[in-house]
């Protein structure tokens, strides 16, 4: 009889250490926790995740594909209590970043997961470099805790097949012709090559794979804050090929400013020119201007003043001449 009581005393103290004091837990600033009871996440009621902003542009299909239930979030605090039935799932929302071409479920591929490969439309085998910031969704935690067995690598598999999909069939804006008067030279690289025009689109692309990588939230539970492609290298025997027609390009660009400067140099002083002698005409114009209103005065007032006028200007043309001549009629 004591050897029974003490085991049901031990059991007790076994039991009330191990799910009563071992059954609280906190979560910290970073986390959020869900709850399972008998293996079944704590729902909201019937509250769907596609029924929300994150379901808004899916088909019936999609919906019905990712029809996942709003989860009992736990926010940071506590002390929380499960009962010896419950299990706690602990996740980190915190924003981590990632390099792009990693492989979770292989890391040696893709060079130590440096350096992605993809092929561009003129059959160019590049490397892309870069990184991706990404953090778990609140919103989405049963998509991420059990929608699927490794959430990181779908979300870096989706990332990667559409990325190449967009190098492969990528076109750089059309520009404005070289003909035209209105034309802005870009003095960094040739457009129409592949590679170039990748390089001059880095952040039509980065926001391009951002908008493209918004379901990746409802579908894994992984929300991307950000899509930062910061190199693509071409192959090595290319590389000195393009370098050269980068430069010749750079050289033309160079004298066709060089051309624009002077010739607009050349019109502004022509302009000039043109102003100052217009100026000088009408300098010259005035004075015979207003002589010609005097005279008109002058007729007006009577023959004896416009006599008297053209004697004084005779007599001023004198003071000023060393010599005349006066004709003498026979």
């Amino acid at each position: 009889m004591g050897v029974l009581a003490g085991f049901i005393v031990g059991f007790i103290g076994w039991f009330f250490v191990r799910y009563v004091f071992g059954g609280v837990f906190t979560v910290d600033q970073n986390e959020r926790a869900v709850k399972t009871v008998f293996g079944r996440a704590q729902r909201i009621g019937r509250s769907s995740v596609a029924d929300g902003k994150l379901g808004v542009g899916l088909n019936d299909e999609e919906r019905e594909r990712y029809d996942f239930p709003q989860l009992r979030v736990y926010p940071p605090g506590g002390p929380y209590f499960r009962m010896p039935w419950e299990k706690v799932f602990k996740v980190s929302i915190a924003t981590q970043t990632i390099n792009m071409a990693y492989d979770p479920e292989t890391p040696s591929a893709n060079q130590g997961g440096t350096v992605l490969e993809a092929v561009t439309k003129d059959q160019l085998n590049t490397g892309l470099s870069g990184q991706l910031r990404y953090r778990i969704s609140e919103r989405s935690l049963y998509a991420y805790l059990f929608g699927v067995k490794n959430p990181l690598a779908h979300v870096m598999g989706y990332f990667i097949s559409v990325l190449r999909e967009h190098i492969a069939k990528f076109e750089a804006p059309v520009g404005p012709r070289v003909d035209e008067d209105d034309e802005t030279l870009d003095s960094g690289t040739v457009s129409g090559i592949s590679i170039n025009d990748l390089r001059k689109n880095l952040r039509d692309l980065n926001d391009h794979m951002l908008r493209e990588s918004l379901v990746s939230e409802l579908r894994y539970g992984i929300e991307l804050d950000a899509s930062l492609i910061t190199g693509i290298d071409p192959p090595s025997e290319v590389d000195a090929a393009l370098a050269a027609i980068n430069t010749a390009h750079n050289h033309v660009s160079s004298e066709i400013s060089l051309a624009r400067a002077e010739a607009d140099q050349t019109i502004v002083q022509s302009r000039r020119a043109v102003e100052i002698e217009t100026l000088n005409a009408q300098a010259e114009v005035e004075p015979l201007k207003a002589m010609a209103e005097q005279l008109v005065e002058l007729k007006a007032a009577g023959p004896e003043a416009l006599e008297a006028y053209r004697r004084y200007v005779r007599l001023g043309l004198y003071e000023r001449a060393g010599r005349f001549f006066q004709e003498v009629r026979s």
